[in-house]
């Protein structure tokens, strides 16, 4: 009746009304254009020619993942193993290429195939196990990680070059990745509006039953369903290794989620029967131009969660609000000429307020100085660590005291978003960039970037392979793992078993803390490890492993954590036995660390000085800017630091 009193009464809608229901019909391109608006309003970053293709590049992989997800979606599934899968298929490539010797084409054609199968195990599971979508993926997502671990043993391998040209830019301007989620975008399109198999995923979706009963082959139909996710996971994974340079096996961790967060924001409904292709790109541009344009405006990376967790549910509530409105998304391939002249007249009407903005925030931003004092970025791989924590308030100090501005990012311990952010810098056009490295072989790229730009960048804690630094301001993880054991193993006499605590997969420190140690227990053959397990840096897992871990080996007499939190979960797991039955080394000499040797709790931590590294690293990234001599290396000593001289240590 509504929609009868608005077409008996156009001059009752007039322009407003119109207005009005064109916005609530595309609430995520609304959504877009209110961003790109607000965003170059706040930052005079934000729309220049670098930037934007930034946004692009950032955009890519969560896209074609996205697009691959919204086959599922469309279909009332859900599939929560596209990051795993991806990282599964980069690292099966990467194996092939390099450790195997098989070709290239063979490698790039094999990874492609385990994202498929992958995908058939998904719909297997799912058609003829009966199991819900969401638990046979998410067993899916542990398989595939696993399996990454395995093949890779926990640590980056080299992506072949010419796969990795995925990664670069045509004509020097154009990035790869843009071309491929473009195509990719096309081909979903393609399949969801033109082909049998997309129409029936919209019945599926709409009514799996009725499907079923009008001839349907609804189990077959599923399994080419979660088999279009796979391939389109496993592209995505190819496109983010081929940016590293390197198959990371902890690649695309919570990938899944920013994925089924583009495509529901895209106007995708979780019941299924909703979706298109175009929706799900711009869910992709709405999560990319947000971290861009937040990390250009140096919000603090908790609050950027806090954000992106606010824009998601005002998006899926305009999208409700549209629906209760009367707006409906058409099916792909089944909307009118009418409707897709509309849908044509609303991008020209997107098109024409973007060229606007551009306009206006030029004037805005025109004449505008950058000011006087000199601008550094910092991108650290975490700040749920306290050793990295450390480090920011040992530069930000230096900082404040030199009158720099500091804009200080968290990688969250993926590759991928640290060379986002990376690039983020790049294109602000900073002074200096000091960087540490989720992955050395994974930041080259992006410092690549910057050396182009004759932007200087200063390593701190952990190097950057295939780039050019100015400088590398580290303690040295090797020898501190030595240390470790020294200590250990006096301390215990030079008899005994003892566990080791690993750190994560894949990361460089626990890679080179690992071999120290292991290189240090070479003078004490009476010492015996009896079990190694990875606890990720992590204080609670560090709990969990050990208690695990006490069980199987009750008589274990000393533990090297890689970590002091790690060290910190293992003196909780041990209770009484700590510092007394059971000896106990840690590294980096956090205040709690500290706290616990001078308890007695913890025998000792190899104890860096990571504030002592932030300084440094701020002052030789200002000499560098200034194109001062810098020391290629500068490092920072490491000491055990015990019961007897913890009073002493200053951090």
């Amino acid at each position: 009746m509504a929609t009868d009193t608005l077409k008996s009464k156009p001059g009752a809608q007039g322009a407003p009304g119109g207005v009005r229901r064109l916005l609530l019909e595309n609430g995520a391109l609304t959504a877009l254009i209110v961003l790109v608006v607000a965003m170059s309003a706040l930052s005079g970053d934000f729309l220049t020619a670098d930037n934007l293709l930034n946004v692009g590049v950032q955009a890519a992989v969560t896209a074609i993942l996205a697009f691959g997800v919204t086959f599922v979606i469309v279909s009332a599934g859900i599939d929560l193993s596209v990051g795993s899968v991806a990282a599964l298929s980069a690292t099966v490539l990467a194996w092939s290429a390099t450790e195997a010797g098989i070709p290239v084409a063979l490698a790039v054609l094999l990874a492609v195939a385990t994202g498929i199968v992958c995908g058939l195990v998904n719909g297997f599971l799912i058609s003829y196990g009966k199991l819900p979508p969401f638990i046979a993926t998410l067993a899916m997502l542990s398989v595939g990680r696993g399996l990454s671990l395995v093949i890779s043993q926990g640590s980056p391998i080299a992506f072949p070059d010419s796969v990795s040209h995925l990664g670069d830019t045509l004509g020097g301007w154009l990035p790869v990745p843009v071309l491929v989620m473009i195509v990719m975008g096309l081909i979903t399109a393609f399949v969801l509006g033109r082909t049998y198999i997309g129409r029936s995923m919209y019945a599926i979706g709409g009514n799996e039953e009725a499907a079923r009963l009008s001839g349907l082959r609804v189990k077959r139909q599923k399994l080419a369903i979660y088999a279009f996710s796979g391939l389109f996971a496993a592209a995505a994974g190819i496109v983010l290794a081929s940016r590293l340079s390197s198959a990371q096996p902890q690649a695309a961790q919570g990938y899944e989620l920013d994925a089924i967060a583009a495509v529901v924001i895209g106007g995708a409904s979780l019941a299924g029967g909703t979706g298109k292709a175009s929706g799900t790109l711009i869910g992709a541009l709405i999560l990319a131009v947000l971290r861009n344009g937040l990390n250009l405006l140096s919000v603090s990376a908790f609050w950027q969660q806090v954000v992106i967790g606010v824009v998601i549910a005002l998006a899926v509530l305009l999208d409700t609000l549209r629906r209760k409105a009367g707006a409906t998304t058409p099916a792909a391939g089944t909307s009118g000429g009418g409707n897709r002249g509309r849908q044509a007249l609303t991008y020209v009407i997107a098109a024409v307020v973007a060229v606007a903005v551009v306009g206006a925030t030029s004037l805005l931003h025109s004449g505008s100085s950058g000011g006087t004092s000199k601008r550094v970025g910092l991108s650290l791989s975490t700040l749920n660590n306290p050793f990295f924590v450390q480090i920011r308030d040992g530069a930000e100090e230096q900082a404040k005291k030199m009158g720099v501005d500091l804009t200080v990012t968290d990688a969250q311990n993926d590759a991928s978003q640290q060379a986002n952010q990376l690039q983020n810098f790049t294109s602000e056009g900073l002074s200096s960039i000091i960087v540490n490295p989720v992955d050395s072989d994974a930041a080259g790229p992006s410092v690549r970037s910057a050396n182009k730009d004759d932007i200087p960048v200063i390593a701190v804690d952990r190097g950057v392979n295939d780039a050019e630094t100015a400088a590398l301001v580290a303690s040295d993880n090797v020898e501190g793992g030595k240390l470790g054991a020294r200590a250990l193993a006096e301390k215990l006499g030079g008899k005994g078993t003892i566990a080791v605590l690993q750190g994560q997969a894949g990361t460089s420190a626990s890679r080179e803390r690992g071999a120290g140690f292991a290189a240090g227990l070479k003078e004490y053959p009476g010492i015996k490890v009896v079990a190694k397990q990875p606890a990720d840096f992590d204080r609670t897992k560090g709990l969990d492993v050990m208690t695990n871990l006490l069980q199987a080996h009750p008589d274990i007499r000393g533990v090297f954590a890689e970590n002091d939190e790690m060290a910190l979960g293992a003196i909780k797991a041990l209770g009484s036995k700590a510092g007394k039955s059971v000896q106990v080394v840690g590294f980096d000499g956090t205040p709690d660390g500290l706290k616990a040797v001078g308890a007695g709790t913890l025998y000792a931590s190899v104890a860096q000085q990571p504030r002592e590294l932030g300084r440094i690293a701020v002052r030789n990234a200002l000499k560098a800017a200034d194109d001062e001599k810098v020391e290629r290396t500068v490092k920072v000593p490491v000491k055990v630091v015990t019961k007897e001289n913890v009073a002493g240590f200053e951090g």
